[in-house]
């Protein structure tokens, strides 16, 4: 697979899956033939770099470092404290307190200019945005700077977008794919397109590479993905139960109900639309008596803090754990295993 200047083995991108993918996982998979991802959208510069850093460390292959670039929040106190009321009953069983007031976690990378400098000094060789595209001066740098760029598209309106940019390729994420969707404005509507028709969608409208996300778990899924014309895909929710992911046991649990396994997606948690396995948080919380949403990142606080506190509790009803339409179908290898497998599987059709 070849986007802009960079070449892998396999045609395949790890998702860079902010919390459970490490730098263990992306350099086992690049290592490996594909191209492994880290996602630094909710880290410090300092930890970025830390990360950044240690993938260096285990691999000399080609890598992708995720960036968030929504639309900054904007802080809305009394909108805060009604959507921390709607959550108090939940807190209230747990004989916990929701936090007094809802904080903004993490920037926007395209207000955050110490992250790109640390980009264009770290150069990894490949960068992607999510939930948007930074200022056109951003994106110019990066690539003056020989790093390959990726972003995310939801609809074709968005892929042109992309395009019109001067990015190296797209990544067309389908609403099967676990994780938060990439759509770029989410007051606009959710994200509502299939993997497949996307794909194809965009392969015939736009000029860039095209990379299919979005319940693609085996070989055969990805051998229909490039038939239609995809140069490869994105898979993060088959890499999920790989050792070098840091998702935890409860986690890894969910993957494991046989026919019981069931995402959807929902905004409740952290205030875009994002798919994970359905819990408390699907059936009680996102319903039609909920008031209007803080921002993003905003309204991740009372998810994280209503999440913590239902464990301390000893209760998983509240994971909040992201995963695709394809989860039953995830296998239990290590990443260099399970390239293997993928390999051979496409290969033999």
């Amino acid at each position: 697979m070849a986007i802009g200047g960079v070449r892998v083995p396999q045609p395949i991108i790890q998702a860079p899956m902010v919390g459970v993918s490490t730098p263990k996982l992306a350099a086992a998979v690049s290592n490996a033939g594909g191209l492994g991802s880290i996602g630094i959208g909710a880290s410090s510069v300092d930890a970025a770099r830390s990360m950044i850093d240690e993938a260096f460390q285990l691999t000399s292959k080609p890598f992708n470092v995720n960036v968030f670039c929504h639309q900054p929040a904007q802080p809305d106190p009394e909108r805060e404290a009604r959507w921390l009321d709607h959550l108090q009953p939940f807190f209230d069983e747990f004989d916990a307190e929701p936090p007094a007031a809802l904080d903004l976690p993490y920037p926007s990378f395209i207000e955050n200019h110490a992250m790109l400098e640390m980009l264009l000094e770290t150069q990894p060789a490949v960068v992607s945005f999510h939930f948007g595209l930074p200022e056109q001066d951003w994106i110019d740098q990066l690539k003056a700077s020989g790093i390959t760029l990726l972003a995310t598209a939801t609809t074709l309106a968005e892929a042109y977008q992309v395009q019109n940019a001067g990015l190296a390729g797209i990544v067309a994420q389908g609403r099967e794919a676990g994780g938060h969707s990439g759509v770029f404005e989410p007051g606009r509507g959710n994200p509502d397109m299939g993997t497949l028709p996307l794909t194809r969608l965009i392969k015939a409208q736009c000029k860039l590479p095209v990379i299919a996300a979005g319940g693609i778990m085996d070989g055969r899924g990805i051998r229909a993905a490039r038939q239609l014309g995809a140069v490869g895909v994105q898979m993060g929710t088959a890499f999920v139960l790989c050792p070098e992911s840091s998702a935890d046991a409860e986690y890894r649990a969910l993957f494991k109900h046989g026919p019981d396994v069931d995402t959807r997606i929902t905004s409740v948690i952290s205030g875009r639309p994002a798919r994970g396995f359905v819990d408390r948080w699907w059936a009680e919380v996102d319903s039609d008596q909920a008031p209007d949403l803080p921002d993003y990142p905003i309204t991740y606080v009372a998810g994280k803090a209503l999440k913590a506190a239902a464990r301390s509790a000893g209760q998983h009803t509240f994971n909040a754990c992201w995963a695709g339409q394809g989860a039953a179908l995830a296998r239990e290898l290590p990443a260099g295993d399970l390239m293997k497998r993928l390999a051979d599987e496409l290969k033999a059709l």
